[in-house]
This record gives C-alpha cells, sequence and structure tokens, in this order.
C-alpha cells in the first residue's frame, strides 16, 4: 500500500471554521485518497476579545494572526480561512495558494422568533438590529433609518444564542449568507439583502487556503481546488479595498459579476451615518483562454509573483493583472470623490466613541 502523505492544517476552533477547514480536506481527498491530514486549531485575537467591537480593536490581522505565525514557524502546511478575513497585504512570504468557489456572497437578515415574519422594513420603529460590521450598520443607517443598530460579537453560535434569549434586545442580526448554509442555518434566514441594496464584504462567501508562498508541493497539492471565475472576481475586489487602504475599520462595500469574459466591479464608501455614499461601477473584458485558445505570445507588464496575495496558479496572468488594475481603477475613481476622507472620518469617529 503507498504511504500516506499527512499533512497538518490550520483552522480556529469555531463550528463555523471546522466545518470550512473539513469540507476542504474533504475536497482535497477526492483528488488523493493516498493524502491524510491533521487540524490543528487556536484562538485568534478576534475570537478571544468579544467586549470590543471590532474597528476598535486597531488590528488588520484579528482572525489571521496567530494562524499565520504556526505557518511560518512551520507547525502547520496550510490554513483555511474566510477570505474575508484575510488582509489585503499578507506577510512576507505568504500566499493564498487558491480560492475555492464562492457561495452566496450576499448578507441576510435572520429575526428572532419574536419577529419572524417581519422583514427590516416593516419592523417596528426603535427595533434593534445586531451586527458587528459598519458595512452593514452604515447601510441600515442610510436605508432602514427608523431602526436602532447594536453591535453583537461572537461566533454563529454565540449570536444565535443572544438572539433567540427570550429576553434578548435584539429583534434581528444580519450574517453572510454562505456562513448561514455551511452550518446548516440556511432555514433561518427571514430576508436577502440583495446588492442593489447592501454591496457585500470584499472576499464574502469564498474560502482562501494560505500557504507558505515557496512551498511548491503545498501549492500544487491545493491548485484543483482553485476556481478560476471566483478567484478573478475577489483579485478584484481585494485589489479594490487595498487602494482604499481599508478594512474593518471604515464603511467599504462591493460586488462583482463575471459573465462571458466581462468583469464587472461596483465599490463603495458611506459615512457611520449612511448620509453619504460615494459609488462607482467599472468593467472590462478578461483574457480568458478557451480549451483550444492560445495565449499571447508576450506579456506587457512585469509579471508579480502575486496579486493581492493570490498566487497565479493555473490562472491566466494577463487576466489576473487586469483583474487586479480593475480594482485600483474603481478605488481611484472614489478617492477623486473624496473617499478617503470620508473613510478616515469614520475611524476617527469609531475611535472617539466610549
Amino acid at each position: 500500500m503507498e504511504q500516506q502523505n499527512l499533512f497538518h492544517v490550520g483552522s480556529r476552533k469555531s463550528e463555523l471554521a471546522l466545518i470550512q477547514t473539513k469540507y476542504v480536506i474533504k475536497c482535497l481527498k477526492e483528488h488523493n485518497i493516498n493524502n491524510s491530514f491533521k487540524i490543528i486549531t487556536m484562538n485568534t485575537k478576534g475570537d478571544k476579545i468579544l467586549d470590543v467591537p471590532l474597528p476598535k480593536i486597531g488590528e488588520k490581522s484579528l482572525f489571521t494572526e496567530e494562524l499565520e505565525s504556526a505557518l511560518e514557524n512551520n507547525r502547520v502546511d496550510f490554513l483555511v480561512h474566510s477570505l474575508k478575513d484575510l488582509p489585503t497585504t499578507l506577510r512576507e512570504g505568504l500566499a493564498i495558494g487558491a480560492i475555492m468557489k464562492r457561495e452566496d456572497p450576499r448578507d441576510a437578515v435572520v429575526m428572532s422568533k419574536a419577529y419572524s415574519t417581519f422583514t427590516l422594513d416593516t419592523l417596528p420603529p426603535g427595533s434593534v438590529i445586531g451586527t458587528s460590521s459598519l458595512r452593514r450598520s452604515a447601510y441600515l443607517a442610510r436605508n432602514m433609518g427608523h431602526l436602532k443598530v447594536e453591535t453583537i460579537r461572537g461566533n454563529l453560535n454565540t449570536r444565535f444564542k443572544k438572539l433567540d434569549d427570550e429576553n434578548s434586545k435584539y429583534a434581528g442580526i444580519i450574517l453572510a449568507v454562505a456562513g448561514l448554509k455551511r452550518i446548516g442555518l440556511e432555514n433561518r434566514i427571514s430576508q436577502y439583502l440583495e446588492p442593489e441594496e447592501t454591496l457585500y464584504a470584499v472576499g464574502q462567501g469564498a474560502l482562501a487556503i494560505e500557504c507558505r508562498e515557496s512551498d511548491s508541493r503545498i501549492l500544487s497539492l491545493l491548485q484543483p481546488l482553485n476556481d478560476l471565475l471566483t478567484t478573478l472576481r475577489c483579485v478584484s475586489e481585494r485589489s479594490f479595498l487595498k487602494y482604499l487602504g481599508g478594512g474593518c475599520s471604515a464603511p467599504v462595500g462591493v460586488a462583482t459579476i463575471l459573465d462571458n469574459k466581462e468583469l464587472c466591479i461596483t465599490g463603495a464608501v458611506l459615512s457611520l451615518d449612511g448620509k453619504t455614499l460615494i459609488k462607482d461601477t467599472l468593467k472590462c473584458i478578461l483574457y480568458i483562454p478557451n480549451d483550444d485558445g492560445e495565449p499571447p505570445k508576450k506579456c506587457p507588464y512585469r509579471e508579480p509573483r502575486t496579486f493581492c496575495g493570490v498566487v497565479s496558479g493555473n490562472i491566466s496572468s494577463i487576466s489576473l493583472y487586469a483583474a487586479e488594475k480593475l480594482g485600483k481603477d474603481i478605488a481611484e475613481s472614489l478617492i477623486k470623490r473624496n473617499a478617503l476622507e470620508v473613510m478616515l472620518e469614520a475611524r476617527n469617529e469609531i475611535l472617539s466613541t466610549v
């Protein structure tokens, strides 16, 4: 019998994180049944500090720092993340080896049992909606001024426990559709929020697998999981956020569509009160070779090793470059309309509150 190759996989300890990690392992085993995997779990700073709103903690790697240290120290071979948790600039020597096919990137409203028949529009004035996201808070303030928004922290199970408590102050909470589907709680969704009314977070709904950039063995292992369309969309989104310099400390939203080689990105920056919205949409045509297609003979740019932390792998670097440039272009469009000033004001407002 062929000897098994054992790989160590880093993951957060939450139920959702472990579900996602086990799913990645299942997919990898489908490509090579002789590989085996051991999950190494750890808590991150974002998991430990639950009494402070995320933007106030002031860290860009709230849910990744401890995991990435383990990867750098060779304690694990690769990490499984929700892509939206990964900073747009990774530590030197680390890279995203694969981005898997994206789940639904939209946000969803989950109502408490007392308000199960309501939508955001029909909730009584003053009803409390829980979220830890500045982006979601800003959109609620803009579109649902009759509601009150309060911070809610913790993993999905913790948030549901707070929502379903008979003395809960929350009429509803807003969560990512993808996480609810993966944890088996899609039946609790009361309302889907369409991108036309609420843009989603950069990378939301996608799983990313991070490894050492120079580890060709792991990169080769991960390549079969790489999804072409998801990767191109997410590189564009990450580029948008990178050039804005945003993160969890500013309300930034995005939506992308890739159809018939045309990549379309909508990006927005909001003030905390939702009154200011700076938004634009740009498009470009990507080079996506057909099975019988021939790539261009020459590349008119110096190819970077990664695109916002993502290795090119089996995806055309020309298309990745174009996707990255599109994200930068829309960021520059918003910057020309004072997006950075709006973001700075939001950060300062958050830091000044008790």
